[in-house]
Protein backbone atom coordinates (compact mmCIF):
# COMPACT_ATOMS: atom_id res chain seq x y z
CA UNK A 1 0.00 0.00 0.00
CA UNK A 2 1.39 3.38 -0.97
CA UNK A 3 2.06 5.89 1.79
CA UNK A 4 2.02 8.83 -0.60
CA UNK A 5 -1.65 9.33 -1.46
CA UNK A 6 -3.02 12.87 -1.00
CA UNK A 7 0.21 14.19 0.51
CA UNK A 8 1.19 16.99 -1.90
CA UNK A 9 0.36 20.63 -1.16
CA UNK A 10 0.17 23.59 -3.50
CA UNK A 11 1.45 26.04 -0.87
CA UNK A 12 4.77 27.69 -1.79
CA UNK A 13 7.53 27.10 0.79
CA UNK A 14 9.29 29.96 2.54
CA UNK A 15 12.93 30.88 2.08
CA UNK A 16 15.40 33.04 4.03
CA UNK A 17 13.88 36.14 5.56
CA UNK A 18 10.37 34.79 5.14
CA UNK A 19 10.39 35.38 1.38
CA UNK A 20 8.51 32.76 -0.66
CA UNK A 21 10.38 30.31 -2.84
CA UNK A 22 9.12 29.56 -6.38
CA UNK A 23 5.61 28.10 -6.43
CA UNK A 24 5.30 24.58 -7.82
CA UNK A 25 2.54 22.38 -9.24
CA UNK A 26 2.74 20.44 -5.96
CA UNK A 27 5.03 20.23 -2.92
CA UNK A 28 5.64 17.35 -0.49
CA UNK A 29 6.84 18.69 2.85
CA UNK A 30 9.33 16.58 4.81
CA UNK A 31 8.30 13.10 3.66
CA UNK A 32 9.34 10.29 6.00
CA UNK A 33 12.39 8.12 5.13
CA UNK A 34 10.00 5.36 4.06
CA UNK A 35 8.11 7.72 1.77
CA UNK A 36 11.32 8.96 0.17
CA UNK A 37 12.38 5.37 -0.43
CA UNK A 38 9.06 4.78 -2.18
CA UNK A 39 9.50 7.87 -4.35
CA UNK A 40 13.03 6.73 -5.20
CA UNK A 41 11.71 3.31 -6.22
CA UNK A 42 9.60 5.04 -8.90
CA UNK A 43 12.69 6.57 -10.55
CA UNK A 44 13.62 4.75 -13.79
CA UNK A 45 17.33 5.22 -13.00
CA UNK A 46 16.98 3.59 -9.55
CA UNK A 47 17.71 -0.12 -9.07
CA UNK A 48 16.96 -2.14 -5.95
CA UNK A 49 20.08 -3.89 -4.70
CA UNK A 50 20.52 -7.26 -3.02
CA UNK A 51 20.86 -5.30 0.26
CA UNK A 52 17.29 -4.01 -0.07
CA UNK A 53 18.35 -0.39 -0.68
CA UNK A 54 18.44 1.64 -3.89
CA UNK A 55 21.29 2.48 -6.26
CA UNK A 56 20.82 5.41 -8.66
CA UNK A 57 22.85 5.91 -11.83
CA UNK A 58 23.30 9.62 -12.54
CA UNK A 59 24.21 11.64 -15.62
CA UNK A 60 26.71 13.76 -13.67
CA UNK A 61 29.13 11.55 -11.76
CA UNK A 62 30.99 14.19 -9.76
CA UNK A 63 30.75 17.79 -8.62
CA UNK A 64 30.74 20.37 -11.42
CA UNK A 65 33.40 22.80 -10.23
CA UNK A 66 33.64 24.42 -13.67
CA UNK A 67 29.91 25.21 -13.58
CA UNK A 68 29.95 26.76 -10.09
CA UNK A 69 29.71 30.56 -9.78
CA UNK A 70 29.34 32.99 -6.88
CA UNK A 71 26.59 35.59 -7.47
CA UNK A 72 28.15 38.97 -6.66
CA UNK A 73 29.00 42.39 -8.01
CA UNK A 74 32.28 42.30 -6.02
CA UNK A 75 34.26 39.56 -7.76
CA UNK A 76 37.53 40.73 -6.17
CA UNK A 77 36.36 39.22 -2.85
CA UNK A 78 36.38 35.69 -4.28
CA UNK A 79 38.98 33.40 -5.80
CA UNK A 80 36.47 31.34 -7.80
CA UNK A 81 34.32 32.23 -10.81
CA UNK A 82 31.52 34.77 -10.39
CA UNK A 83 28.42 36.05 -12.19
CA UNK A 84 26.74 39.43 -11.70
CA UNK A 85 23.60 39.94 -9.65
CA UNK A 86 21.78 40.82 -12.85
CA UNK A 87 22.71 37.46 -14.35
CA UNK A 88 21.81 35.76 -11.08
CA UNK A 89 18.33 37.27 -11.26
CA UNK A 90 17.94 36.09 -14.86
CA UNK A 91 18.74 32.46 -14.09
CA UNK A 92 16.59 32.59 -10.95
CA UNK A 93 13.60 33.58 -13.11
CA UNK A 94 14.29 30.72 -15.51
CA UNK A 95 14.33 28.29 -12.59
CA UNK A 96 11.17 29.81 -11.09
CA UNK A 97 9.30 29.37 -14.39
CA UNK A 98 10.47 25.78 -14.66
CA UNK A 99 9.41 24.88 -11.09
CA UNK A 100 5.89 26.21 -11.71
CA UNK A 101 5.09 23.08 -13.70
CA UNK A 102 6.89 20.53 -11.51
CA UNK A 103 6.21 18.38 -8.47
CA UNK A 104 8.70 19.31 -5.76
CA UNK A 105 9.88 17.99 -2.38
CA UNK A 106 10.99 19.97 0.69
CA UNK A 107 13.48 18.52 3.19
CA UNK A 108 14.29 20.60 6.28
CA UNK A 109 17.02 20.19 8.87
CA UNK A 110 20.10 21.61 10.53
CA UNK A 111 23.71 21.76 9.44
CA UNK A 112 25.34 21.16 12.81
CA UNK A 113 23.79 20.20 16.14
CA UNK A 114 25.60 22.66 18.41
CA UNK A 115 22.90 25.28 19.19
CA UNK A 116 25.33 28.21 19.03
CA UNK A 117 26.83 27.19 15.67
CA UNK A 118 24.13 25.46 13.63
CA UNK A 119 22.13 26.68 10.63
CA UNK A 120 18.50 26.01 9.66
CA UNK A 121 18.52 24.74 6.07
CA UNK A 122 15.95 23.72 3.47
CA UNK A 123 16.35 21.61 0.31
CA UNK A 124 13.74 22.27 -2.40
CA UNK A 125 14.10 19.69 -5.17
CA UNK A 126 12.24 18.00 -8.00
CA UNK A 127 10.29 14.96 -6.86
CA UNK A 128 11.64 13.14 -9.93
CA UNK A 129 15.01 13.00 -8.12
CA UNK A 130 13.76 11.87 -4.73
CA UNK A 131 16.95 9.95 -3.99
CA UNK A 132 18.74 13.29 -3.48
CA UNK A 133 16.08 14.31 -0.98
CA UNK A 134 16.46 10.98 0.83
CA UNK A 135 20.24 11.24 0.91
CA UNK A 136 20.15 14.82 2.16
CA UNK A 137 17.63 13.93 4.87
CA UNK A 138 20.16 11.44 6.24
CA UNK A 139 22.87 14.12 6.43
CA UNK A 140 20.81 16.91 8.00
CA UNK A 141 20.24 16.89 11.72
CA UNK A 142 16.43 16.63 12.02
CA UNK A 143 14.29 19.77 12.32
CA UNK A 144 12.56 20.56 15.59
CA UNK A 145 9.64 22.47 14.07
CA UNK A 146 7.02 21.61 11.43
CA UNK A 147 7.56 22.86 7.89
CA UNK A 148 5.09 25.74 8.18
CA UNK A 149 7.04 27.10 11.18
CA UNK A 150 10.51 26.39 9.80
CA UNK A 151 12.37 29.59 8.94
CA UNK A 152 15.42 28.55 6.92
CA UNK A 153 18.60 30.60 6.93
CA UNK A 154 20.05 28.70 3.96
CA UNK A 155 18.20 27.15 0.99
CA UNK A 156 19.17 24.85 -1.87
CA UNK A 157 16.83 25.15 -4.88
CA UNK A 158 17.61 22.09 -6.96
CA UNK A 159 16.32 21.36 -10.47
CA UNK A 160 18.41 18.43 -11.78
CA UNK A 161 16.54 18.27 -15.10
CA UNK A 162 16.71 21.93 -16.13
CA UNK A 163 19.56 22.53 -18.62
CA UNK A 164 21.07 26.01 -18.79
CA UNK A 165 22.70 26.64 -22.17
CA UNK A 166 25.66 28.98 -22.15
CA UNK A 167 27.29 27.47 -19.08
CA UNK A 168 29.78 24.55 -19.03
CA UNK A 169 27.91 21.31 -19.78
CA UNK A 170 24.68 23.36 -19.82
CA UNK A 171 24.93 23.26 -16.04
CA UNK A 172 24.96 25.97 -13.37
CA UNK A 173 25.48 26.05 -9.63
CA UNK A 174 24.76 29.68 -8.64
CA UNK A 175 25.76 30.55 -5.07
CA UNK A 176 24.23 33.72 -3.59
CA UNK A 177 25.85 34.09 -0.18
CA UNK A 178 24.03 37.33 0.65
CA UNK A 179 20.56 35.85 0.14
CA UNK A 180 21.49 32.44 1.56
CA UNK A 181 20.29 30.64 -1.59
CA UNK A 182 22.17 28.30 -3.91
CA UNK A 183 20.59 27.11 -7.16
CA UNK A 184 21.57 23.89 -8.93
CA UNK A 185 20.52 23.35 -12.53
CA UNK A 186 21.15 20.25 -14.68
CA UNK A 187 23.15 18.14 -12.21
CA UNK A 188 21.61 15.02 -10.70
CA UNK A 189 24.71 14.27 -8.57
CA UNK A 190 23.93 14.34 -4.84
CA UNK A 191 27.23 15.99 -3.95
CA UNK A 192 25.92 19.33 -5.24
CA UNK A 193 23.21 19.31 -2.57
CA UNK A 194 25.54 18.30 0.24
CA UNK A 195 28.32 20.71 -0.68
CA UNK A 196 25.96 23.51 -1.59
CA UNK A 197 24.64 23.79 1.94
CA UNK A 198 28.08 23.40 3.46
CA UNK A 199 29.52 26.07 1.17
CA UNK A 200 27.04 28.64 2.46
CA UNK A 201 27.59 27.44 6.05
CA UNK A 202 31.35 27.95 5.48
CA UNK A 203 30.81 31.66 4.94
CA UNK A 204 28.83 32.01 8.16
CA UNK A 205 31.44 30.17 10.23
CA UNK A 206 34.13 32.49 8.88
CA UNK A 207 32.04 35.55 9.75
CA UNK A 208 31.71 34.16 13.29
CA UNK A 209 35.50 33.97 13.72
CA UNK A 210 35.91 30.27 12.93
CA UNK A 211 37.01 28.20 9.96
CA UNK A 212 35.04 25.47 8.22
CA UNK A 213 37.38 22.61 7.36
CA UNK A 214 37.03 19.72 4.93
CA UNK A 215 38.01 17.31 7.69
CA UNK A 216 37.16 14.08 9.41
CA UNK A 217 37.11 13.98 13.20
CA UNK A 218 37.58 11.13 15.67
CA UNK A 219 38.24 10.65 19.37
CA UNK A 220 40.97 8.23 20.50
CA UNK A 221 41.18 6.81 24.06
CA UNK A 222 44.73 6.90 25.49
CA UNK A 223 46.37 6.37 28.87
CA UNK A 224 46.50 10.17 29.17
CA UNK A 225 42.79 10.55 28.46
CA UNK A 226 40.68 10.92 25.34
CA UNK A 227 42.26 12.81 22.42
CA UNK A 228 40.40 14.65 19.65
CA UNK A 229 41.92 14.35 16.17
CA UNK A 230 41.09 16.14 12.92
CA UNK A 231 42.03 14.66 9.52
CA UNK A 232 42.12 16.81 6.37
CA UNK A 233 43.14 15.93 2.84
CA UNK A 234 42.12 15.99 -0.80
CA UNK A 235 39.74 13.36 -2.12
CA UNK A 236 41.49 10.01 -2.46
CA UNK A 237 44.14 10.60 0.21
CA UNK A 238 42.44 8.36 2.80
CA UNK A 239 40.60 10.90 4.94
CA UNK A 240 37.52 8.74 5.51
CA UNK A 241 39.55 5.55 5.97
CA UNK A 242 41.76 7.25 8.57
CA UNK A 243 38.72 8.68 10.34
CA UNK A 244 37.03 5.29 10.66
CA UNK A 245 40.10 3.15 11.46
CA UNK A 246 39.73 2.20 15.12
CA UNK A 247 43.03 2.85 16.92
CA UNK A 248 42.56 2.05 20.64
CA UNK A 249 38.84 1.66 20.00
CA UNK A 250 38.54 5.19 18.61
CA UNK A 251 35.14 6.58 17.62
CA UNK A 252 34.33 8.61 14.48
CA UNK A 253 32.66 11.98 15.04
CA UNK A 254 32.43 13.43 11.50
CA UNK A 255 33.73 12.09 8.20
CA UNK A 256 33.81 15.20 6.02
CA UNK A 257 33.26 18.67 7.49
CA UNK A 258 33.74 20.42 10.83
CA UNK A 259 33.95 23.97 12.12
CA UNK A 260 37.04 25.01 14.11
CA UNK A 261 36.80 27.92 16.57
CA UNK A 262 39.07 29.67 19.06
CA UNK A 263 40.52 27.46 21.77
CA UNK A 264 40.37 24.44 19.47
CA UNK A 265 36.60 24.04 19.78
CA UNK A 266 35.25 21.61 17.18
CA UNK A 267 31.69 21.83 15.83
CA UNK A 268 30.10 19.02 13.82
CA UNK A 269 28.02 19.46 10.68
CA UNK A 270 26.27 16.26 9.58
CA UNK A 271 24.10 13.49 11.01
CA UNK A 272 25.16 11.12 8.23
CA UNK A 273 28.04 10.14 5.98
CA UNK A 274 28.59 10.45 2.20
CA UNK A 275 31.19 7.74 1.69
CA UNK A 276 33.11 6.60 -1.36
CA UNK A 277 32.37 2.97 -2.17
CA UNK A 278 35.12 2.17 -4.70
CA UNK A 279 37.27 -0.59 -3.22
CA UNK A 280 35.03 -0.89 -0.14
CA UNK A 281 36.11 -4.07 1.64
CA UNK A 282 34.51 -5.40 4.81
CA UNK A 283 37.91 -6.69 5.97
CA UNK A 284 39.55 -3.26 5.97
CA UNK A 285 36.59 -0.93 6.56
CA UNK A 286 34.00 -3.02 8.44
CA UNK A 287 32.10 -0.08 9.95
CA UNK A 288 31.52 1.69 6.63
CA UNK A 289 30.74 -1.55 4.79
CA UNK A 290 28.25 -2.57 7.45
CA UNK A 291 26.42 0.76 7.19
CA UNK A 292 26.40 0.81 3.36
CA UNK A 293 24.71 -2.60 3.07
CA UNK A 294 21.80 -1.71 5.39
CA UNK A 295 18.38 -1.29 3.73
CA UNK A 296 18.08 2.41 4.63
CA UNK A 297 21.37 3.42 2.92
CA UNK A 298 21.33 5.10 -0.50
CA UNK A 299 23.84 4.13 -3.20
CA UNK A 300 24.87 6.30 -6.14
CA UNK A 301 26.75 5.16 -9.24
CA UNK A 302 27.81 1.78 -7.84
CA UNK A 303 28.27 -1.03 -10.39
CA UNK A 304 25.33 -3.43 -10.20
CA UNK A 305 24.12 -6.53 -12.05
CA UNK A 306 20.62 -6.58 -13.48
CA UNK A 307 19.82 -10.03 -12.13
CA UNK A 308 19.64 -10.30 -8.35
CA UNK A 309 20.75 -6.71 -7.74
CA UNK A 310 24.29 -7.64 -6.64
CA UNK A 311 26.72 -4.72 -6.45
CA UNK A 312 30.44 -4.68 -7.19
CA UNK A 313 32.43 -2.10 -5.22
CA UNK A 314 35.56 -2.87 -7.25
CA UNK A 315 34.17 -2.39 -10.77
CA UNK A 316 34.97 1.01 -12.31
CA UNK A 317 33.46 0.47 -15.76
CA UNK A 318 30.88 3.21 -15.08
CA UNK A 319 32.81 5.48 -12.70
CA UNK A 320 35.31 5.22 -9.85
CA UNK A 321 33.25 7.76 -7.91
CA UNK A 322 30.59 5.42 -6.52
CA UNK A 323 29.07 6.78 -3.31
CA UNK A 324 26.68 5.95 -0.49
CA UNK A 325 24.90 7.84 2.28
CA UNK A 326 23.89 6.46 5.65
CA UNK A 327 23.12 7.74 9.14
CA UNK A 328 26.15 8.06 11.43
CA UNK A 329 24.18 6.05 13.99
CA UNK A 330 24.23 3.11 11.54
CA UNK A 331 27.93 2.71 12.32
CA UNK A 332 27.19 1.68 15.89
CA UNK A 333 30.32 3.54 17.04
CA UNK A 334 29.46 7.18 16.32
CA UNK A 335 30.30 9.88 18.85
CA UNK A 336 28.11 13.01 19.08
CA UNK A 337 30.27 16.09 18.29
CA UNK A 338 28.73 17.95 21.23
CA UNK A 339 30.41 15.47 23.60
CA UNK A 340 34.05 15.88 22.57
CA UNK A 341 36.83 18.13 23.85
CA UNK A 342 38.96 20.63 21.90
CA UNK A 343 41.26 19.37 19.17
CA UNK A 344 44.58 17.84 20.27
CA UNK A 345 46.00 16.74 16.91
CA UNK A 346 45.42 17.66 13.28
CA UNK A 347 46.63 15.49 10.39
CA UNK A 348 47.17 16.83 6.86
CA UNK A 349 47.07 13.86 4.46
CA UNK A 350 49.20 13.90 1.32
CA UNK A 351 49.22 10.95 -1.11
CA UNK A 352 52.74 11.41 -2.46
CA UNK A 353 55.00 8.95 -4.28
CA UNK A 354 58.55 10.21 -3.83
CA UNK A 355 60.25 12.07 -0.94
CA UNK A 356 57.49 12.97 1.54
CA UNK A 357 57.93 10.94 4.76
CA UNK A 358 55.21 8.76 6.22
CA UNK A 359 54.83 11.39 8.97
CA UNK A 360 56.31 14.81 9.77
CA UNK A 361 55.60 17.20 12.63
CA UNK A 362 55.04 20.83 11.60
CA UNK A 363 55.44 24.24 13.21
CA UNK A 364 52.40 26.52 13.18
CA UNK A 365 53.60 28.45 10.13
CA UNK A 366 54.52 25.24 8.30
CA UNK A 367 51.09 23.83 9.15
CA UNK A 368 49.38 26.86 7.63
CA UNK A 369 51.57 26.55 4.53
CA UNK A 370 50.80 22.86 3.97
CA UNK A 371 47.15 23.53 4.74
CA UNK A 372 47.21 26.13 1.96
CA UNK A 373 49.14 23.89 -0.43
CA UNK A 374 46.72 20.98 -0.02
CA UNK A 375 48.93 18.98 -2.34
CA UNK A 376 48.99 15.37 -3.43
CA UNK A 377 50.65 13.76 -6.43
CA UNK A 378 48.66 12.99 -9.57
CA UNK A 379 47.13 9.51 -9.55
CA UNK A 380 46.31 7.05 -12.27
CA UNK A 381 42.74 8.32 -12.15
CA UNK A 382 44.01 11.65 -13.46
CA UNK A 383 45.60 10.06 -16.51
CA UNK A 384 49.10 10.40 -17.89
CA UNK A 385 48.89 14.19 -17.87
CA UNK A 386 48.79 14.18 -14.06
CA UNK A 387 51.57 11.66 -13.43
CA UNK A 388 54.30 13.10 -11.23
CA UNK A 389 52.40 16.37 -10.93
CA UNK A 390 51.40 17.94 -7.62
CA UNK A 391 47.69 18.74 -7.45
CA UNK A 392 46.90 21.68 -5.19
CA UNK A 393 43.58 22.86 -3.80
CA UNK A 394 44.13 25.77 -1.38
CA UNK A 395 43.16 24.94 2.15
CA UNK A 396 42.14 21.45 1.00
CA UNK A 397 38.61 22.90 1.21
CA UNK A 398 37.25 23.29 -2.33
CA UNK A 399 34.00 24.77 -1.00
CA UNK A 400 35.37 27.90 0.65
CA UNK A 401 33.47 30.73 -1.08
CA UNK A 402 35.78 33.67 -0.26
CA UNK A 403 39.41 34.33 -1.18
CA UNK A 404 41.45 31.18 -0.58
CA UNK A 405 44.32 32.79 1.36
CA UNK A 406 41.80 33.85 4.02
CA UNK A 407 41.60 30.19 5.04
CA UNK A 408 45.32 29.82 5.77
CA UNK A 409 45.49 33.15 7.61
CA UNK A 410 42.50 32.21 9.79
CA UNK A 411 43.99 28.74 10.42
CA UNK A 412 47.24 30.32 11.64
CA UNK A 413 45.26 32.72 13.81
CA UNK A 414 43.22 29.88 15.39
CA UNK A 415 46.37 27.84 16.11
CA UNK A 416 47.56 30.77 18.18
CA UNK A 417 44.51 30.41 20.44
CA UNK A 418 44.90 26.67 21.05
CA UNK A 419 47.55 24.05 21.77
CA UNK A 420 47.09 21.33 19.17
CA UNK A 421 49.89 19.75 17.13
CA UNK A 422 49.82 19.40 13.33
CA UNK A 423 51.30 16.52 11.34
CA UNK A 424 51.82 15.84 7.64
CA UNK A 425 51.01 12.22 6.71
CA UNK A 426 51.91 10.61 3.40
CA UNK A 427 49.39 7.87 2.55
CA UNK A 428 51.05 6.93 -0.74
CA UNK A 429 54.60 5.73 -1.43
CA UNK A 430 58.24 6.72 -1.07
CA UNK A 431 60.90 6.23 -3.72
CA UNK A 432 58.65 6.38 -6.78
CA UNK A 433 55.40 5.19 -8.30
CA UNK A 434 54.37 1.55 -8.18
CA UNK A 435 56.79 -0.51 -10.24
CA UNK A 436 59.80 1.72 -9.52
CA UNK A 437 62.70 -0.43 -8.31
CA UNK A 438 63.23 0.05 -4.58
CA UNK A 439 60.09 2.10 -4.00
CA UNK A 440 57.89 1.27 -1.02
CA UNK A 441 54.18 1.59 -0.31
CA UNK A 442 52.93 3.12 2.93
CA UNK A 443 50.33 0.54 3.94
CA UNK A 444 47.08 1.16 5.84
CA UNK A 445 48.69 -0.69 8.75
CA UNK A 446 51.59 1.79 8.76
CA UNK A 447 49.20 4.76 8.78
CA UNK A 448 47.20 3.18 11.60
CA UNK A 449 50.34 2.69 13.70
CA UNK A 450 51.36 6.32 13.05
CA UNK A 451 47.97 7.68 14.15
CA UNK A 452 48.10 5.58 17.32
CA UNK A 453 51.68 6.70 18.06
CA UNK A 454 50.71 10.36 17.59
CA UNK A 455 47.83 9.98 20.04
CA UNK A 456 50.02 8.11 22.55
CA UNK A 457 52.96 10.49 22.17
CA UNK A 458 55.45 7.67 21.48
CA UNK A 459 57.32 9.07 18.44
CA UNK A 460 60.95 10.23 18.70
CA UNK A 461 61.64 13.22 16.44
CA UNK A 462 64.60 14.86 14.70
CA UNK A 463 64.79 17.85 12.37
CA UNK A 464 64.84 17.23 8.63
CA UNK A 465 67.73 19.25 7.12
CA UNK A 466 65.97 19.89 3.81
CA UNK A 467 62.44 20.98 4.71
CA UNK A 468 62.81 22.07 8.33
CA UNK A 469 59.98 19.97 9.69
CA UNK A 470 60.57 17.13 12.15
CA UNK A 471 60.71 13.52 10.99
CA UNK A 472 60.52 10.34 13.07
CA UNK A 473 63.72 8.64 14.18
CA UNK A 474 61.70 5.86 15.80
CA UNK A 475 58.02 4.99 15.79
CA UNK A 476 56.31 1.93 17.35
CA UNK A 477 54.73 -0.24 14.67
CA UNK A 478 56.84 1.13 11.79
CA UNK A 479 60.29 -0.44 11.78
CA UNK A 480 61.28 0.63 8.25
CA UNK A 481 63.30 3.81 8.66
CA UNK A 482 63.19 4.49 4.91
CA UNK A 483 59.44 5.15 5.17
CA UNK A 484 60.08 7.58 8.00
CA UNK A 485 63.05 9.30 6.32
CA UNK A 486 62.90 8.84 2.51
CA UNK A 487 66.33 10.42 2.12
CA UNK A 488 67.75 7.13 3.45
CA UNK A 489 65.99 5.13 0.72
CA UNK A 490 67.36 7.35 -2.04
CA UNK A 491 70.88 7.33 -0.61
CA UNK A 492 70.87 3.55 -0.14
CA UNK A 493 69.81 3.10 -3.76
CA UNK A 494 72.45 5.44 -5.17
CA UNK A 495 69.82 8.04 -6.01
CA UNK A 496 71.14 10.99 -4.00
CA UNK A 497 71.05 13.37 -6.99
CA UNK A 498 67.43 12.41 -7.73
CA UNK A 499 66.52 13.19 -4.13
CA UNK A 500 68.19 16.61 -4.32
CA UNK A 501 66.33 17.33 -7.54
CA UNK A 502 62.99 16.59 -5.88
CA UNK A 503 63.87 18.82 -2.92
CA UNK A 504 64.70 21.74 -5.20
CA UNK A 505 61.59 21.19 -7.33
CA UNK A 506 59.21 21.04 -4.34
CA UNK A 507 60.66 24.17 -2.77
CA UNK A 508 60.48 26.11 -6.04
CA UNK A 509 56.93 25.01 -6.92
CA UNK A 510 55.60 25.62 -3.42
CA UNK A 511 57.03 29.13 -3.29
CA UNK A 512 55.63 29.93 -6.74
CA UNK A 513 52.20 28.63 -5.76
CA UNK A 514 51.98 30.56 -2.49
CA UNK A 515 53.28 33.75 -4.12
CA UNK A 516 50.10 33.66 -6.21
CA UNK A 517 48.14 34.73 -3.12
CA UNK A 518 49.22 38.29 -2.25
CA UNK A 519 47.04 38.41 0.86
CA UNK A 520 48.79 35.46 2.48
CA UNK A 521 50.48 36.15 5.83
CA UNK A 522 54.26 36.52 5.14
CA UNK A 523 55.28 33.96 7.78
CA UNK A 524 53.32 31.29 5.89
CA UNK A 525 55.30 31.86 2.70
CA UNK A 526 58.55 32.02 4.70
CA UNK A 527 57.82 28.55 6.12
CA UNK A 528 58.49 26.90 2.73
CA UNK A 529 61.36 29.11 1.54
Amino acid sequence: MSLLADRPSTDAPMGPGGKPLPAAASVRYNPSPTELQELTARMPQAKRTSFGNYNVQTRATSRSTGSTYIVTDRPEEHTGATISREEGARVAKLQEDYIAGRAMVVVDGYIGNEPANRSRVRLYIEEANANIAGMQQQLYFPPDLPADEWQPELVMIYTPNLPLPGYPDDRLIAVDLESGISRVMNSDYFGESKKGGLRMWNAGVYRDGGLAMHAGCKVIPTDAGEKTMLIIGLSGTGKTTTTFTRQNGSQPVQDDFIGLFAGGKVVGTENGCFAKTFGLDARHEPAIHGAVVKPDAYLENVSQTEEGGAVDFFDTSYTQNGRATFLMSSLGIWRDPREIGPVNYLLILNRNDNIIPAVARLTDAQAAAYFMLGETMGTSAGGAAEEGKALRVPGTNPFFPLRDEMQANRFLELMGTASFSVYLLNTGRVGGVEGTAGSKKIEIEHSGAIVEAIAEGTIAWERDPDFGYEVASSLPGVSDGELLQPRRLYEAGGRRDEYRSWVQRFKRERIEFLQGYPGLAPEILAAVE
